[in-house]
């Protein structure tokens, strides 16, 4: 595998006529604390294992990442090579703001790639971005408050609670005296998180962020009667009182005052390094019923990837870089520190968390089986902007069906604003 990777970094630094060392600029989001460890740690291996490409690593705050990229697309300065979040990828394709990779990428390593992230990163017949990790959402739970509640423990997809079941078992977890919330949605959270964590809400109900049949209206999708019913079902949580609409941090489940978490992958280190074999990892919940458009059970899929931007004078100096940490080994790297799903398939088979019998397993089962990626669109990041405020304003009281009308309107007036998005 070194002696591949070093003859193509021969080939790529004979195609670029290197007289000297390159330098190459990368903006990555702050993330999580283990990802940008890795990170950091292998933009310095990369560095110190050849002196043909430098990278010099720039990190940037993850609540105002994606405004602070388009801020610096439209003012022509985007670095060589950016992490950016997988469904902004089809604004910034759609913009001339990315190349594609499609020269870049061999059969081989595509073949290798999860069908996901090949999906993710394509727009109008082109690949655009690679990432080296896929996602998922789960529900986290403390195994010993669900046994004194009675719960059972879901084994697969198919067995997950259903909405029924569900709000039984929240019911019953809130009357623990040692309970302060029963289920922690990561309100704390910001950005992204709102339309990733909430929107499999509505898709399972039968709903959606758009009708996917054209891309050109929200109207009847997004404030039809089925996404109105779920998220008249998360703003229920909140009446209920199973949820706090103001927490400070996301570690309820962690320190023990909630009994589940409604987050991703991500969560895997920091549960078992606090609740030990009390941590438990469970499928979503069926919400809507089966015969739904998605099948009533849904889970978000897609995660940060990499893009070379069309700024960038040495596009093979950021795809040797980007290769690098593509390796199986790298992805593992990676993918060991945030739990995330491998991109690779031969990295899955190597790991302990995805592999035969793996802890994370259920993350694959579920993108196989009822992962919805999130609109596939230049018109997304409006998208999830107005899907994100009619959320909060959701959980903050609002009449549901208003919310919703309100946030059809902004995304189909971005629509017509720039005629239909057209890619001629």
């Amino acid at each position: 595998m070194r002696k591949l990777f070093f003859l193509t970094v021969l080939i790529i630094c004979a195609s670029m006529l290197l007289a000297a060392t390159v330098s190459i600029d990368l903006w990555f989001h702050s993330g999580r604390g283990d990802e940008r460890e890795v990170l950091r740690s292998q933009v310095k291996s990369f560095n110190e294992m050849q002196d043909l490409v430098h990278v010099n690593a720039v990190q940037l705050p993850e609540g105002s990442y994606n405004q602070q990229v388009q801020a610096a697309a439209m003012a022509d300065d985007l670095p060589d090579l950016l992490d950016l979040d997988g469904p902004y990828m089809t604004n910034y394709a759609w913009s001339g703001f990315l190349r594609p990779l499609d020269k870049y990428v061999s059969q081989h390593l595509k073949n290798d790639l999860l069908p996901s992230i090949v999906n993710q990163g394509t727009y109008d017949g082109k690949l655009y971005a690679l990432g080296t990790f896929d996602s998922g959402l789960g529900i986290y739970g403390n195994k010993a408050m669900l046994e004194k509640v009675g719960a059972r423990i879901p084994q697969s997809v198919e067995d997950a609670w259903t909405r029924e079941e569900f709000m039984d078992i929240l019911a019953k977890l809130k009357e623990l005296p040692d309970v302060k919330y029963p289920l922690d949605l990561m309100l704390s959270y910001t950005g992204e998180w709102y339309a990733y964590g909430f929107s499999p809400i509505v898709q399972a109900f039968g709903g959606d962020m758009i009708d996917r049949s054209d891309f050109m209206s929200a109207d009847g999708v997004l404030n039809g009667e089925e996404a109105v019913e779920g998220m008249k079902w998360l703003q229920t949580l909140v009446e209920k009182g199973y949820v706090n609409t103001n927490p400070t941090n996301d570690a309820a489940l962690v320190e023990e005052d909630a009994a589940l978490a409604w987050v991703g992958h991500w969560y895997y280190n920091r549960a078992t390094e606090a609740l030990g074999d009390d941590a438990v990892i469970l499928p979503m919940p069926k919400l809507g019923p089966e015969d739904s458009k998605f099948g009533g059970q849904a889970t978000g899929m897609g995660s940060w990837c990499w893009g070379i931007t069309t700024k960038s004078e040495h596009p093979y100096a950021a795809w040797l870089f980007l290769q690098y940490i593509l390796r199986p080994e790298e992805i593992l790297h990676m993918t060991n520190a945030n739990g995330a799903v491998p991109s690779r398939k031969s990295a899955s088979k190597m790991s302990e968390l995805y592999g035969e019998g793996g802890p994370l397993q259920i993350f694959v089962k579920q993108a196989e089986q009822i992962a919805v990626e999130r609109p596939v669109t230049p018109a997304y990041p409006v998208i999830s902007s107005a899907f994100t405020k009619a959320v909060k304003d959701i959980i903050d009281g609002a009449n549901v069906k208003e919310a919703l009308d309100e946030a059809v309107k902004k995304i189909d007036r971005d629509i017509e604003d720039n005629q239909g998005y057209p890619t001629d």
